[in-house]
């Protein structure tokens, strides 16, 4: 198990949530085997200049200086939201080079397909909303060019993460396929967690975390055991430790 903090978002990452992310897991018992390693290491950033270089290399690297609202005056015009590679402006013909604030990577069309380790065989389309953004308008690199760089040069065999990035898959399947990888990792995206309105929680909104619950007197076990009750692990909560999810979850 690798402990990577993925703070390739410079404006909204803090020190201060890098250190509470450590201290939550070690209360609640999560040891790794390797880490913390983090996406400002630099290292890391002299990976992920090597993997533009060779994108470039290859010709598939261009400059965008497409905003959200190009997107949505495209769409106002043609009735229906841009879909498929490229993008409205047609900045890879233009050849805008470093003065564009966006780069992107043309990937082509058309699907990837993989078999999900809890969802079972899934596809879905490489471009759904334009080519790939690998660093976006405030220089920093994305989240997913910089997981398929890390997982690439990490050796990371097993990605297990929220089914709200199955739509990103493809696209970093993709992308590690065009970096030379030949052996893919294996996907299992769990369920979420989710409000009674059904929309997932988000610290960034305020909901409940591990620290209010900490502070309300609950156990680690009983948290742990909350979780995997919440996305249907366990019929209803009772104390896990940490030491049992990988029992929990393989049985």
């Amino acid at each position: 198990m690798l402990l990577r903090i993925e703070d390739h978002d410079r404006q909204r990452c803090r020190p201060e949530y890098d250190a509470e992310i450590l201290e939550d897991l070690a209360w609640l018992g999560f040891v790794a085997d390797l880490g913390p390693v983090r996406q400002t290491d630099p290292d890391a950033e002299a990976a992920y200049g090597a993997a533009i270089a060779r994108l470039d290399t290859d010709g598939l690297v261009y400059g965008c200086d497409c905003a959200r609202s190009t997107f949505a005056t495209w769409a106002e015009a043609h009735g229906r939201a841009w879909h498929g590679p490229g993008c409205p402006g047609g900045c890879r013909a233009r050849r805008l080079g470093d003065a564009a604030p966006t780069l992107r990577v043309d990937l082509g069309d058309g699907e990837e397909s993989w078999d999900d380790a809890l969802a079972g065989p899934r596809a879905g389309p490489v471009s759904p909303a334009g080519d790939l953004v690998v660093r976006d308008r405030h220089g920093n690199w994305t989240y997913g060019f910089c997981v398929v760089v890390d997982d690439l040069r990490q050796g990371v065999e097993l990605v297990v993460r929220g089914r709200d990035l199955f739509h990103a898959t493809p696209a970093q399947i993709r992308l590690a396929r065009v970096l030379g990888r030949s052996i893919l990792p294996t996907f299992l995206h769990h369920l979420l967690i989710h409000r009674p309105d059904g929309s997932k929680l988000s610290k960034s909104s305020g909901d409940t975390g591990v620290r209010e619950l900490r502070a309300a007197g609950l156990s680690a076990p009983a948290i742990i055991g909350r979780a995997a009750a919440a996305v249907r692990l366990l019929e209803a909560p009772i104390d896990v430790r940490a030491i049992d999810v990988v029992t929990l979850v393989s049985g």
